[in-house]
């Protein structure tokens, strides 16, 4: 009963944190897209008000006039002000109860690979979250080191890229070399999203009450809250695409379980953020297509990578069959039997699948080839040693009729 509810708030969980996932990822496109599509003003009246960029778009047919004060309005408006921060909390709320759930509640399962790194079970709960928090802590205080020019301004974008592109790299290879290969590469998913939605709760939102309050008061704002809040959203829109392919790419053990596995999600996620150059530069009037064509060519050079003769073999001591070598659907049942049955049978029926008779065997040979032949993500971690032969052994049956001969 309890692996059956896990089932049920993984999927729930799931659902709520892609919906919130996706107002959010929206909205932060939709607001770096209009920020840099504006264009200075022509009309009196709106130099008049302080407006110094604008945008004429054309949707759902009507037009809309974006306008953007680059500090604040000479006045503020009497009615309400729409604040964008819910669907970033919202997000990182859903996500981590997930990675709770999942992760942390069978550590031993998910997070810990004796073969990467042997730990106990509260330790690795505590790294893991560690990588959250220390995560944060070194991208900020990169960001207010390195983030400033001379004159006390916000700036210094290309050396503050620089280092935080080396520490995501850093923390990639360690995250890869402590926990198992799919717990790695969500861990490494997750502190880019921690420290995207931190920005939204330590910088930009404070910065932006702080304007506003100024304005309501009759002050003048202090320019750097908006330049900060620049800065820190600017870095949360080149975060995004690799946040999303460290999550996806965990599902596809044909990448978290290379020997080389860490610098494959920093190949991956390097594609993300060359992409989203691509199309803000692109917003711009700025059409740089050699970066999409070197994101192809590094997407070929991952395939390439990982492809399964390239793929090492699951390190020596994995149980390997006994007597004579069996054939036809006998040694299908023997692999099942040796690499999968132990967590599928009728006492222990981990997500519901049954794998400890042929008949069972038999009736679950798409769940087998998807998980264990095409997504190489079961065995959990590879923990029960199945090799590359066995497989194949497996896809040739299933592409066979998956009979019982």
């Amino acid at each position: 009963m309890e692996a059956y509810l896990l089932d049920w708030a993984n999927l729930l969980l799931r659902w709520v944190h892609v919906i919130t996932a996706i107002a959010w990822i929206g909205a932060s496109f939709y607001f770096v897209m209009l920020d840099n599509s504006l264009t200075p003003p022509e009309d009196e009246d709106l130099l008049a008000r302080g407006v110094n960029g604008e945008l004429w778009a054309v949707h759902g047919g009507g037009f809309y006039n974006s306008q953007k004060y680059f500090v604040g309005p000479k006045k503020m408006p009497k009615g309400s002000l729409h604040w964008s921060y819910w669907e970033s909390y919202s997000t990182w709320i859903s996500g981590f109860a997930l990675f709770a759930v999942l992760y942390l509640w069978q550590a031993q399962t998910f997070l810990v690979d004796p073969r990467v790194f042997q730990w106990t079970q509260g330790g690795a709960v505590a790294a893991a979250l560690g990588f959250l928090v220390v995560g944060w802590i070194v991208y900020d205080l990169i960001c207010r080191v390195f983030g400033r020019n001379k004159d006390g301004s916000i700036g210094g974008d290309l050396r503050v890229g620089i280092l935080i592109f080396v520490y995501i790299c850093a923390a990639t290879w360690l995250a890869c070399h402590l926990f198992a290969g799919r717990a790695a590469f969500l861990i490494i998913g997750a502190m880019l999203g921690t420290i995207m939605s931190a920005n939204v709760f330590f910088w930009i939102i404070p910065g932006q009450r702080k304007v506003v309050a100024d304005l309501k008061a009759g002050r003048q704002p202090d320019p750097i809250h908006g330049q900060r809040g620049k800065q820190r959203s600017v870095h949360n829109t080149y975060f995004t695409l690799p946040v999303l392919i460290a999550m996806l790419s965990n599902h596809y053990g044909m990448l978290y379980l290379h020997e080389h596995n860490w610098l494959v999600l920093i190949g991956f996620m390097l594609v993300g953020a060359m992409v989203r150059q691509f199309f803000v530069l692109r917003h711009r009037h700025k059409e740089r297509w050699e970066l999409v064509i070197i994101a192809v060519g590094l997407v070929f050079t991952l395939m390439y990578f990982v492809a399964p003769e390239r793929s090492p073999l699951p390190p020596p001591g994995a149980a390997k069959p006994e007597g004579p070598p069996l054939q036809g659907f006998a040694r299908i049942e023997q692999i099942v039997n040796q690499r999968c049955a132990m967590c599928h049978n009728a006492a222990l029926a981990s997500k519901n699948v049954q794998l400890h008779t042929p008949e069972l065997i038999l009736e679950q040979a798409a769940q087998i080839h998807q998980q264990a032949v095409i997504g190489k993500q079961m065995p959990m971690n590879n923990a029960t040693g199945m090799t590359a032969e066995e497989r194949a052994l497996l896809g040739k049956w299933f592409e066979a009729g998956a009979k019982r001969d």
